[in-house]
């Protein structure tokens, strides 16, 4: 039942529910038993309809319901939505029952369901969630429900919103103890100085110390001098660091209730700060069928968020993934030797053969490190105790799989490419371990 104006909305409750269930049997033992008494059991039903209309009006009214939506937030990070109510007079002693209408990006099947706590006086809940995708995520309507002081109708309220909650990608990483500390202690940090002991390029002579690499003595010098001297380096700046990102249906599949592509993101923009605090110049690149987002170089930290901007325009697709048309207009847009990080994943060695191909192109004036997840469902399949005869023949599969895909992967390492692959949750500290071994090895300049 459900009545409209000029009476407020209202449902009968589940007691209500419960008392018709108990009263039927009743009223059929009572019309058995006494027929002419039959009026009693349409009488008694009026009158629990008159208690479930004065139960509905004696149930407080609201003053006001307000939803505190939050502006932005992070994919695979908790939000937190906030409902406050207020009632012109003494609040309902039964809970309060509020529900959120929502984008699907910010919770499965969008919905939210909380009770209300009363908290000085005032009646709210913090709803929590975990967005699963980047983009805006509109927050539709808000439902508050309590029932009369008799506990036999339900009160319930609608009223529509106009917010939208901007999901942005995953920079937690970036924002962790772990990191600040590494940028305090790296050689290179976030003030631009000369640095002396890494990279390729000469700087000086230093008298050699214990402790030195012995491969860096100048024999000829420290034989005009009779004492032992070594080379000092600096190390290599201002180097080109693009993020190319396969923005395909293989990347878009979750793993471990994420996307790829959001995993590959917060790994590429970890290791974007440290390049940018190291004086290197960082953009991203997406593609699928064709190129979709190519960002300019970005020269300071504190230009980081245009990065952060960038990444969030990454769309999802269910394409397959066009390599020799993106790394080809990558490779035409690039004026100077730069290092290309290619965030991607295949099925099979025939579907990675046009990805091989292009790379290898690529690989003949740039720099290039290929990043990919390690297949935990494959190593599980794998590793499964094998009972019956499907369980073997899905392990064999799981094998030949494996194997495949450690024959592309060195196939790419003879290619002179930097092969990253480790699980998700390691794939961030895996790529900038890479990034640091490449200045090191000074191969940019």
């Amino acid at each position: 039942m459900r009545l409209r104006w000029p009476f407020p909305v209202f449902y009968p409750s589940a007691r209500t529910a419960l008392l018709l269930a108990l009263a039927a049997p009743l009223a059929l033992v009572l019309a058995a038993a006494a027929p002419r008494a039959w009026i009693a059991a349409p009488a008694l039903g009026g009158a629990l309809l008159v208690m479930v209309v004065l139960d509905a009006l004696l149930a407080p009214a609201l003053a006001g319901l307000r939803v505190i939506v939050p502006e932005d937030g992070e994919v695979g990070e908790p939000l937190a939505l906030t409902v406050l109510a207020d009632f012109r007079v003494e609040a309902p002693r039964a809970a309060l029952v509020a529900a959120l209408a929502l984008d699907p990006r910010l919770a499965p099947g969008g919905r939210l369901v909380a009770p209300l706590v009363r908290d000085s006086g005032a009646w709210s809940a913090r709803i929590e969630t975990t967005p699963t995708r980047r983009g805006l995520g509109p927050v539709g309507a808000v439902w508050l429900r309590w029932e009369g002081p008799l506990g036999l109708a339900t009160r319930q309220v609608r009223q529509d919103l106009d917010a939208t909650i901007r999901i942005r990608p995953n920079i937690a990483p970036v924002r962790s103890p772990a990191l600040q500390l590494f940028l305090r202690d790296a050689q290179f940090g976030m003030v631009a100085r000369r640095i002396r002991g890494e990279g390729t390029e000469f700087e000086a002579l230093a008298e050699y110390e214990p402790g030195m690499d012995r491969r860096r003595i100048d024999w000829k010098s420290s034989a005009r001098h009779a004492r032992l001297f070594a080379k000092e380096y600096e190390t290599e700046r201002n180097n080109q660091i693009v993020f190319a990102f396969d923005c395909g249906q293989t990347m878009c599949e979750p793993i471990a209730g994420l996307p790829r592509i959001d995993r590959a993101v917060t790994a590429a923009l970890t290791t974007a700060w440290i390049a940018l605090g190291a004086q290197d110049r960082v953009a991203v690149y997406g593609f699928a069928q064709r190129p979709q987002v190519l960002s300019s170089f970005v020269t300071a930290p504190r230009e980081f968020a245009r990065l952060q901007e960038a990444a969030a325009a990454l769309d999802y697709t269910a394409e397959q993934p066009n390599f020799t048309l993106a790394l080809s207009t990558l490779a035409s847009r690039l004026r100077r030797r730069s290092l290309i990080v290619v965030f991607s994943e295949f099925t099979d060695p025939t579907s990675a053969e046009l990805m091989i191909e292009s790379m290898r192109r690529l690989v003949e004036r740039h720099r290039v490190i290929f990043v990919v997840m390690a297949d935990a469902e494959l190593a599980d399949f794998v590793r499964a105790p094998v009972r019956t005869a499907q369980d073997a023949a899905m392990a064999v599969t799981a094998t030949t799989l494996q194997h495949q895909r450690t024959l592309v992967l060195q196939r790419l390492r003879r290619a002179g490419i930097l092969v990253v692959e480790a699980p998700h949750q390691h794939i961030g500290n895996r790529l900038l371990d890479a990034y640091l071994a490449v200045k090191r090895a000074g191969s940019l300049g």
